[in-house]
């Protein structure tokens, strides 16, 4: 959860990657026992590891680069990426004796308001890695150019999570951003630049996660405590999945009521009672509301999906906050601060709004009626427990604990970028969203119902 901000803050410098094998060598010894006391997960399990043994064999040979492109259904994701290349790949290439140079690693993208929440420690830890840095809702040159020489130089292959953000769903995945299959094409043209002959892939690698077991009466006492944080009558029936979907939806419906008289009263919207709308509708209605109030108020016009627009009213609400310059080159007058702290807690504000639709946005009122197993009501439940979280103003970032999880992750098909570099010469755009489709297909299959 990102924390109203008070004043005018520092610019969001680039944080240029400054790998330390050393740092590495600590997080691999510390990220297990991180994982058994921070997360619910108790099992990492891969499946065709043997094809990433493979491509790190013809990196190292120098023969192929290629990037990891991972789901990201789950902020424990990192975790798992890195039991994958530091511990499953090493085993699988010593049981097919195949010497692999240490370390087994990837560079990574990550989005980099990530310091902002999680705090300095990242700020450090991650160029330490070997991370680095991108802002998503613009064209950020300085971060696609480290990301992009890393893709053609760097001592390790790269990863990124081409849906951008996580949406909590585990067997539904949110689109995928083209940046991914841009990078991947420029890779292709900086080698044939360089008159060098290596092939580029991007590997598809899917990740899930699947409740040990089913805690029907964890979820039931998370349903209640949501329901006294609404103010709604405790309701006693049996404990059924059909009833437990009912205490959901009317949880559901009061939250729609209460949000659509919110922004009637406080905004000024004009949101009709159409009792003929269902209740994915209503949702999707409330939530380009939303959007279209900080839109406003930041003089942007609504361009693509509503994950796209977030990124967009995320970028400009920073503009407005971080601007400061430390080094004292701007030389603000104290009056000059003084406005600009009020622009940034106005601009924080509006970004609330969006914050609100960010939980909501790969919900579609159908999630659970599609498949009421207990894994989809979990996720479910969290998002609603989410989104009352940031309207009653808490400030907890750990999730309640409905059970232990196995992770399961699975190393696709390598698609050869290469191979699609004359259609890209050809049509630009069309190549890049023909190898995004690639890529989305590609996760998409590798999901377990």
């Amino acid at each position: 959860m990102v924390n109203l901000i008070t004043n005018l803050q520092p610019t969001l410098d680039f944080i240029p990657p400054n790998f330390n094998p050393w740092v590495l060598k600590a997080c691999q010894w510390g990220v297990p026992f991180w994982i058994r006391w921070k997360t619910p997960i108790v099992e990492i399990k891969g499946e065709q590891v043997e094809r990433l043994v493979d491509l790190y064999q013809q990196f190292q040979q120098g023969k192929i680069r290629f990037l990891l492109a991972f789901r990201h259904p789950n902020t424990d994701d990192p975790f798992c990426m890195s039991q994958l290349l530091w511990r499953w790949v090493p085993e699988m290439a010593k049981q097919q004796r195949i010497a692999l140079s240490a370390p087994i690693h990837a560079h990574f993208m990550y989005d980099r308001g990530i310091p902002l929440w999680a705090g300095e420690s990242v700020s450090w830890l991650f160029p330490k890695l070997g991370g680095t840095p991108i802002l998503r809702g613009k064209m950020d040159r300085l971060g696609l150019r480290s990301a992009r020489d890393l893709f053609v130089n760097g001592q390790f292959p790269l990863a990124a999570a081409p849906e951008g953000a996580t949406n909590g769903h585990n067997q539904s995945m949110s689109p995928l951003e083209p940046g991914i299959a841009q990078l991947g094409f420029w890779c292709v043209e900086d080698l044939k630049k360089a008159e060098r002959t290596e092939e580029v892939y991007l590997v598809p690698i899917g990740i899930q996660y699947f409740y040990i077991q089913d805690h029907w009466e964890r979820l039931e006492q998370l349903i209640s405590a949501l329901e006294r944080d609404c103010n709604l009558p405790k309701i006693t029936e049996d404990l059924t999945t059909e009833s437990l979907y009912g205490r959901l939806m009317r949880l559901g419906n009061y939250l729609l009521d209460t949000m659509e008289n919110f922004y009637r009263q406080f905004y000024y919207r004009k949101i009709p009672n159409d009792e003929t709308l269902d209740f994915p509708e209503r949702l999707q209605r409330l939530l380009e509301m939303a959007l279209t109030v900080s839109e406003e108020y930041f003089n942007l016009k609504p361009m693509g999906d509503l994950s796209s627009r977030c990124r967009r009213l995320e970028q400009a609400g920073w503009d407005c906050i971080y601007r400061y310059n430390l080094k004292g080159n701007d030389n603000w007058s104290a009056v000059e601060l003084g406005l600009g702290d009020r622009v940034a807690i106005e601009a924080s504000l509006r970004m609330w709004n969006m914050r609100l639709v960010e939980s909501f946005v790969a919900v579609t009122g159908r999630y659970i009626r599609e498949n009421p197993t207990f894994d989809r009501f979990a996720e479910t439940t969290l998002i609603v427990w989410k989104t009352v979280n940031q309207l009653t103003g808490k400030r907890s970032i750990q999730s309640p604990n409905l059970g232990k999880k196995r992770a399961q992750l699975i190393v696709g098909e390598p698609i050869s970028v290469t191979q699609q570099w004359e259609d890209y010469q050809s049509n630009r755009r069309q190549a890049v969203a023909n190898l995004t489709l690639d890529l989305q297909k590609a996760l998409e299959q590798m999901i377990e119902f």
